[in-house]
């Protein structure tokens, strides 16, 4: 069964709301229909199609709009002759004669697209069917909100009712009421059997919305004002919009469960670090684009606001290089037959999967529309296994058959620098990477090079003589520094693991290092100038298993990270005062070699996700464990 929420998401120009109206005459009554035109154009001319299960009759009275098709569930409308639709404007229209009162609120639009004058289909996002409510009561309890991550600064007095919806009151822009419509779709994603917290169209019992701008607030700062008749949300920036509609979006979904709504007070609200991000690794293990998209949606449920994705290792190469099919046709693919073999989890069956071109784009614009970035991860020059069964004229033909081997057990898995060839792919491979991510930082990984590397290589040999260098460690350095000229060269900054600090290391100015051993290491770092991130294993490798129980999974190489574990991690702790300024922010990291299926996914990373986004956004002395633990059951899962 194909689930409709599994493709990328596209942008939101168009949104339909509907509500279901009794009427005496009629006891299956009457719908009645909002289209809003949330884009930067006015629209004319145009068709609305859409699906429900309550079709209208062959005489459905129709209000203001044009019966033009109906074929079972499907039905295809249009405006009254003239009618145009400004950027921000709405055209409401009703039809009769429907199939029976509906009964529930999925009986209404299931799915709606627009076709324009010439001839282009936009997708149309939909809210709930309404109905008349004047609102619920709330069962006395702790006043309690479900706010995840926690806020800063939160100053709130509970409500006896929850409203129906939030709605956006008259006068907001189409830039609102778009980032409104965004959430909707958002929380019809991660939630299909919830109601959604939005909807464009107001009835008696809704809460009102408002916004305003307030540059002083600073980048993706935010602030909630709750009054006796609407909200106020006030926000610098879309990122900061997004976080507020957010916050609500939860506090209504959290009150339907049992938890609060506020009737009055303020949160206001900033992100403790800039960086705030996650690493998913789709090269032990594909994730298909749909997936990406969804884990998307929920690093943005949490306010995480980086994407690190790793694209390449030793088990697989994921990315489509124009310049070198190989490195997909080949090094995506593993099998008793294939160029590389089973891995963990394989069988006697081929696996592979790798992302196109236009697989990316899409997932770069939908990570923006979230406010997220994307730093694309191709790991280099070790864990390059895959790169070199695709492209074997990479290795060096007079380097020994298991000169070395790495931590994993991969022989002779590092890209040699004195092979001319390495260089020609990382020119093609820096090419694709520049044209498809905006992101200002490009990741090469720099982890985990085997001690031996390269010493048995006499093309490598020569080189290090001919440099003057002493060891893999200085062919490494003197390899990174040439890697970080090519990006420089593309107005991009290199971004790495830590160990690509040894030795030598690379130049400081611009480079960002995500610190995964020690943290000692981190501060060492940052001391010799370097930005951090930090992603501490033993806290923050969220394929590690939550116990050491037996009969747990997950990794067991740091030891058993179990959710307070991970929660109660400090970064502050471990990075002195003085060094602050060069942590720009921390991140988890998901690895996939014992991942094996959606089950395992979503029993190792949630809610440790949550605590790792908690510990990004609020303030330390704002954290508290038994609210988080209690409020834990309302993180999406993948």
């Amino acid at each position: 069964m194909t689930d409709r929420y599994a493709t990328v998401p596209e942008a939101t120009r168009f949104h339909l709301d509907c509500r279901w109206q009794p009427a005496d005459a009629d006891p299956a009554g009457r719908l009645l229909f909002e289209l809003w035109n949330l884009g930067a154009a006015p629209v004319e001319s145009f068709r609305l199609a859409f699906t429900t299960l309550r079709f209208a009759g062959h005489d459905p009275a129709a209000d203001n709009a044009r019966l033009l098709d109906r074929r079972g569930y499907f039905h295809e409308v249009a405006p009254p002759e003239g009618l145009r639709l400004a950027p921000g404007d709405v055209w409401r229209f009703s039809l009769g004669d429907i199939a029976g009162a509906p009964q529930h609120r999925g009986e209404g639009i299931v799915s709606a697209y627009m076709t324009l004058a010439d001839g282009a289909r936009w997708p149309v996002t939909v809210g709930d069917l309404r109905r008349e409510a004047s609102g619920q009561g709330v069962a006395a309890g702790p006043a309690v909100y479900a706010l995840m991550p926690w806020p800063a600064e939160a100053e709130l007095t509970p409500s006896d009712r929850l409203p129906g919806y939030l709605v956006p009151a008259d006068g907001a822009t189409a830039d609102e009421l778009s980032a409104v419509s965004t959430m909707t779709a958002l929380f019809r994603r991660l939630f299909p059997l919830e109601p959604v917290p939005f909807s464009l169209m107001a009835l008696p019992g809704d809460r009102l919305l408002r916004f305003a701008s307030d540059a002083a607030l600073g980048r993706e700062a935010y602030r909630l004002d709750f009054r006796d008749d609407d909200i106020l949300l006030t926000a610098a920036d879309p990122a900061g919009r997004q976080y507020g509609l957010t916050a609500l979006g939860q506090l209504l979904r959290g009150a339907r469960a049992g938890c609060r709504f506020p009737a009055r007070g303020h949160i206001a609200d900033a992100p403790r670090f800039a960086w705030r991000g996650c690493h998913l690794d789709t090269a032990r293990r594909f994730f298909p684009v749909a997936d990406v998209a969804r884990f998307l949606d929920i690093l943005a449920y949490l306010r995480l606001n980086v994407f690190h994705w790793h694209l390449s290792d030793d088990e697989a190469w994921r990315l489509e290089i124009r310049a070198f099919p190989e490195l997909t046709a080949i090094g995506s693919q593993r099998g008793p037959e294939a160029a590389l073999p089973p891995q963990l989890g394989d069988g006697h069956h081929s696996s592979g999967g790798f992302y196109s071109h236009a697989d990316v784009r899409a997932l770069v614009a939908h990570a923006a529309r979230l406010n997220i970035g994307i730093v694309p991860e191709i790991d280099i020059p070790g864990h390059s296994t895959a790169a070199l069964a695709a492209l074997p004229a990479l290795a060096d033909p007079d380097e020994p058959a298991g000169a070395y081997a790495s931590v994993q057990g991969f022989a002779n898995n590092a890209l040699n620098p004195a092979v001319g060839l390495t260089w020609r792919v990382l020119e093609a491979v820096f090419d694709d990477l520049a044209e498809l991510f905006p992101s200002p930082y490009l990741h090469v990984g720099g982890d985990e090079v085997a001690e031996g590397a390269w010493l048995s290589s006499p093309l490598a040999r020569r080189l290090m003589a001919d440099l003057g260098l002493d060891g893999a460690e200085a062919l490494q350095s003197h390899f990174m520094r040439k890697v970080q000229a090519m990006l420089g060269q593309r107005g991009r900054k290199l971004a790495g693991w830590n160990e690509v600090g040894n030795g030598d290391g690379v130049e400081t100015e611009g480079t960002l290092l995500t610190v995964w051993q020690k943290a000692a290491i981190g501060a060492g770092l940052a001391r010799r100038g370097y930005d951090i991130v930090m992603a501490p294993a033993e806290a923050y490798y969220l394929d590690m298993a939550h116990s050491p129980d037996w009969d747990e999974t997950g990794m067991s190489w740091t030891g058993a990270t179990s959710l307070e574990a991970a929660y109660a991690y400090e970064v502050g702790d471990d990075i002195p005062a003085d060094l602050l300024p060069k942590l720009k922010g921390i991140q988890a990291c998901i690895w996939a070699e014992l991942i094996a299926s959606r089950a395992h996914f979503n029993h190792l990373v949630f809610p440790r996700l949550a605590a790792v986004a908690e510990a990004g956004w609020t303030p330390t002395a704002e954290k508290d464990w038994s609210r988080f633990q209690g409020l834990a059951r309302f993180c999406p899962t993948l």
